[in-house]
């Protein structure tokens, strides 16, 4: 009954008012209360948003980049705005490294681009500048200059409403509504072109999975420019509930405990920080309570671990919840029920915690080429599985391809949330789908019961970090080569919360260092272990960071003692680093590294 109300994804904001009209549609934190924005209001905005654009020149077609740092109304409204002109919103993220921002600008050549604040704007002017490119840059910290302000005071002729009115029955279904870009599995930024069409089909497998309901109220904290919030925020105002956007990264708890959230989306770093710093908290108190949370930590760990429950095990989980877990949850607002993890692979164990809080976590996979569902375990009874991503979303085809034995094989999809393709690449369109029009996901995985999905690996070296934030190791291995002191090295960070690495050091060199900052020298079998010589290494990667984004900071690193070689078995022959094998070799201490 839904899929016929709405065929374009601005549609869904007259679809909310003919149904549920929400006086509450968007929230944000101002003058110490909750502002409310309600979609008749909304509406309003983003028409005459639309007629400023008219009045600047845009029409369909153009396109128009954005940079913010966090999900708030005022990209909600500049994203429809742009829909129902048909001009294609092109989402960047704040971090871009210079040469992939000109990259992506070069590309597209936006006819604007707008930033969340005046530093990214005259950031962002600098690249241009460098580029020889010619894009107007507004942004949207309303005190500066080039501020977009104006947009929202703009006083609408009636030419430009008529002209409005045309352009919005000019839009059709398979018309590009974004272009996304990732790095994917090739490190090189590349354009997923999504249709409106894409975007709605996920919209409605999203309101079947989600427990959504035009009542609830839901958080938003993750970046606009990411394709999973993006989508649940379209999903959002499709049911009519009412958004609440966190204002930034160190109002996270107060915005919670104020709002009292049912539901939002998160990715796997955020509960892992919450995870770490409950531990932190633990191991400051006293004696008693840190071996009462502990004990109440692992409790929660172990939630619906066995099929079979216990009574014994229910009064632990009822004591664990009185002592620890309620405090917890109330940190949250006392209200969250349920929370969707994609972008990453969550830990079991974490996913278990927050379930025994009495917050269901349900875990999800997707990619941006799918518009993002792939995959989402249920919170209906019986259809959630820790450690697996659940079932294919309706109408969403899936496959594994050459499975082994084991039934791990590549897995394959085929939908009308998948992307077209990408933009200006044609032969990676060629590579990436079959003939029949299946697309390669470039993921490993298998059914566990039949119908859970589980990832199990990456085709390419190319990771995911628990933040959801891609990694190419090559790179970053050939930035910490260029150090003298760096012989070789393996960066690490899949599904991990940071990046890190194993090191080899240039042992000759290192000894010659040692000798004249007058270290004491053994042997590098003791070396390593040396502080000094772990700070020096510090210092070398430090300045490696400086020119990297953060996501791609090295954080910590493990100094190997001996060289990695074909006849260890820890080289190709064609000396490359055999992955499988040091992780195998210095899984101890890699484990160590991302211990809390």
């Amino acid at each position: 009954m839904i899929q016929n109300q709405y065929n374009r994804v601005f549609d869904i904001l007259s679809y909310q008012l003919d149904r549920f009209p929400q006086k509450k549609a968007v929230n944000t934190f101002f003058d110490n209360k909750w502002k409310a924005t309600s979609i008749n209001k909304m509406i309003q905005q983003n028409d005459t948003v639309s007629c400023w654009f008219i009045s600047q020149g845009f029409k369909k077609g153009d396109m128009l980049a954005i940079i913010p740092r966090i999900g708030n109304p005022d990209w909600l409204t500049i994203d429809f705005a742009c829909q129902q002109l048909g001009v294609i919103v092109v989402p960047l993220h704040p971090t871009s490294a210079t040469e992939e921002l000109k990259l992506i600008l070069t590309e597209t050549n936006p006819v604007m681009v707008v930033t969340a604040d005046s530093q990214l704007s005259d950031y962002v002017t600098s690249v241009i500048d460098s580029g020889n490119l010619i894009i107007n840059v507004l942004n949207l910290d309303f005190d500066s200059k080039n501020s977009f302000e104006s947009a929202y005071n703009h006083q609408s002729s009636q030419k430009e409403k008529e002209a409005l009115t045309k352009a919005k029955a000019s839009v059709n279904p398979d018309d590009i509504l974004t272009i996304m870009y990732t790095s994917g599995t090739s490190g090189t930024p590349k354009g997923v072109v999504l249709t409106h069409r894409n975007m709605v089909s996920n919209i409605l497998f999203t309101l079947a999975a989600f427990p959504l309901e035009s009542s609830r109220k839901v958080m938003s904290y993750l970046p606009f420019s990411h394709i999973f919030e993006r989508s649940a925020c379209y999903a959002y105002l499709a049911c009519g509930a009412s958004i609440y956007f966190v204002r930034n990264r160190n109002s996270f708890i107060a915005d919670f405990q104020s709002a009292g959230p049912y539901f939002c989306t998160s990715v796997p770093r955020v509960l892992e920080k919450m995870y770490a710093h409950l531990m932190e908290a633990a191991l400051a108190q006293n004696w008693l309570k840190r071996k009462i949370t502990i004990w109440a930590i692992k409790t929660a760990q172990d939630y619906n671990k066995q099929d079979k429950k216990s009574l014994f095990a229910f009064f632990k989980l009822l004591i664990a919840r009185l002592l620890v877990l309620n405090k917890w949850k109330n940190q949250l607002g006392g209200e969250l029920r349920c929370m969707v993890v994609g972008a990453a692979s969550l830990r079991p164990e974490i996913a278990r915690m927050f379930s025994a809080a009495r917050i269901r976590i349900r875990e999800g996979y997707g990619m941006t080429e799918s518009s993002p569902l792939i995959s989402l375990n249920r919170f209906s009874p019986g259809l959630n599985r820790f450690g697996t991503v659940g079932i294919p979303v309706p109408a969403m085809k899936l496959k594994i391809d050459s499975a082994d034995v084991g039934g791990e094989g590549e897995i394959w999809i085929k939908g009308p949330n998948v992307t077209p393709g990408y933009f200006k690449r044609p032969e990676l369109n060629k590579s990436v789908f079959t003939s029949d029009g299946w697309f390669k996901t470039g993921d490993v995985g298998k059914f566990v019961e039949g119908m859970f999905l589980q990832i199990t690996d990456r085709k390419k070296d190319i990771f995911k970090t628990s933040s959801g934030k891609y990694v190419a190791p090559q790179p970053l291995e050939n930035k910490l080569k260029s150090s003298p002191f760096v012989l070789q090295c393996l960066i690490l960070g899949f599904n991990r919360p940071f990046v890190a690495a194993l090191v080899v050091p240039n042992f000759t060199l290192l000894k010659e260092w040692c000798h004249a900052q007058n270290i004491h020298w053994t042997s590098p079998q003791y070396m390593v272990h040396n502080i000094k010589v772990y700070e020096k290494y510090k210092v070398e990667i430090d300045q490696i960071n400086q020119s990297l984004p953060n996501y791609k900071h090295i954080r910590d690193f493990v100094l190997c003692y001996k060289e990695w070689t074909p006849q260890n078995k820890m080289l190709t022959p064609t000396q490359k680093p055999i992955r499988k094998a040091l992780f195998i070799k210095f899984e101890k201490e890699i484990n160590k590294l991302y211990e809390l």
